[in-house]
């Protein structure tokens, strides 16, 4: 790829591409949006980097204060990252560090889900580790305590959406009642399990699993790199349930996609334990050197200017409404397949009698030729394009995984 705008990517040589999938989830707000070029110029020409250790500048404080007024309630504190996988393992290490600064130094396992992701640094794959990723490293890997994945399309209760009552939760309650006193935090990826499939799963779950850790006083974490900024219908997917996390992991679209920049953002409840306790230093020494960089930081601020002003919320829900449409009728071709959407997310999943894993790739493939970037995972075909989007473009997108579709059998 050469270039890109708005929607579409261009490759070496002309050959223009519908982006459907915001080039690895990230491109919110569509390629080369001119406010959010000119920020990373104007920026660049007043201070390209100061560390955060001990300094500041006006880019990272205005950004933690205005991440903080639009995440989930009591999220009031924000530690900077680099990219998504850094923000995770920061996430872990600060929820192992706050058990140990109030006392409390047996709670050192964590519970996620199966199939869930959360990135290629160590910690992260302990708590999201996929076989045919990781597999050469399980060796050296402290695997968490896996509950079973809510796959709402494959139930494995055989419920259907009318007639589900979260059956599949009873596996994490069972890990966090037996595991509660030596565990140091769940983590998960709300509503929609993203690297494992696109697996998107009913907001209960989470309110549930709210309930149940305010219960045995246990930290959430909710890893909504993929899913915040608007990405759901919602700001963040947490907001669905009506749900604050202990600590929330942000990314990708933070920037609008452009720069690598992620954050870690907790409740007074943990930031009061970092507190120095007379001669006790509890500070948590994990730092990366261009966290809060300020041109990345300028970035992220014109992004959520972009998300305010264009409305971005709004805007898209008629494009919500046209993609679960679109998807369904496409989905209606493969009987045996099964369609789901969150917001600006829309998959389908190809059963094996209907070729599954192969027919998927054909499909990509067929899309490809046919003007439209795709990648799926395994046997999921799935569209997640950028959330400015039009009404016409989205139309292309649709009109033309259909006929892959239909090439592919």
């Amino acid at each position: 790829m050469e270039r890109a705008e708005g929607v579409y990517l261009y490759e070496v040589g002309g050959r223009r591409l519908l982006d459907g999938i915001a080039s690895w989830w990230c491109v919110n707000l569509g390629h080369s949006h001119p406010r959010l070029v000119e920020a990373i110029r104007s920026q660049a020409e007043k201070l390209q980097h100061c560390i955060l250790g001990g300094v500041s500048h006006p880019n990272a404080i205005e950004l933690a204060e205005r991440l903080s007024k639009i995440a989930p309630e009591g999220l009031e504190h924000v530690y900077f990252c680099g990219d998504g996988a850094s923000s995770v393992e920061a996430a872990l290490r600060i929820a192992l560090q706050y058990w140990i600064n109030i006392g409390d130094k047996q709670r050192t396992d964590f519970i996620c889900l199966a199939d869930g992701y959360h990135g290629d640094t160590m910690g992260a794959v302990g708590v999201g580790y996929v076989e045919a990723f990781h597999k050469d490293f399980k060796h050296v890997i402290r695997e968490a305590h896996r509950a079973c994945s809510p796959h709402c399309a494959k139930c494995p209760y055989e419920k259907s959406r009318a007639t589900c009552d979260v059956e599949c939760f009873e596996s994490m309650e069972t890990l966090i009642r037996k595991h509660a006193n030596e565990t140091a935090a769940v983590i998960l990826e709300p509503l929609c399990q993203g690297a494992g499939g696109i697996r998107i799963y009913t907001d209960e779950y989470l309110r549930r699993l709210r309930a149940l850790c305010d219960e045995y006083g246990l930290l959430l974490i909710a890893d909504e790199i993929a899913t915040g900024f608007g990405r759901t219908g919602s700001m963040f997917a947490c907001d669905h349930a009506g749900i604050s996390p202990d600590i929330m992991t942000i990314g990708k679209g933070m920037t609008g996609g452009y720069l690598p920049m992620s954050a870690a953002m907790v409740t007074d409840r943990i930031y009061d334990a970092f507190r120095r306790d007379g001669d006790r230093p509890r500070t948590l020494y994990h730092g990366h050197t261009y966290c809060g960089n300020p041109i990345t930081s300028a970035l992220a601020l014109a992004a959520l200017d972009v998300y305010e002003e264009e409305r971005i919320l709004e805007t898209m829900k008629p494009r919500v409404h046209e993609l679960n449409s679109g998807l369904n009728q496409t989905a209606s071709t493969l009987p045996n397949s099964e369609m789901s959407t969150l917001g600006m997310i829309g998959t389908i999943e190809i059963a094996e009698e209907d070729g599954g894993v192969q027919r998927a790739k054909q499909i990509a493939q067929n899309a490809y030729e046919n003007g439209l970037f795709i990648r799926p995972l395994g046997p999921v075909v799935y569209l997640w394009p950028p959330l400015t989007i039009t009404a016409d473009e989205l139309s292309q997108m649709l009109d033309i995984l259909g006929k892959s579709v239909e090439m592919s059998g």
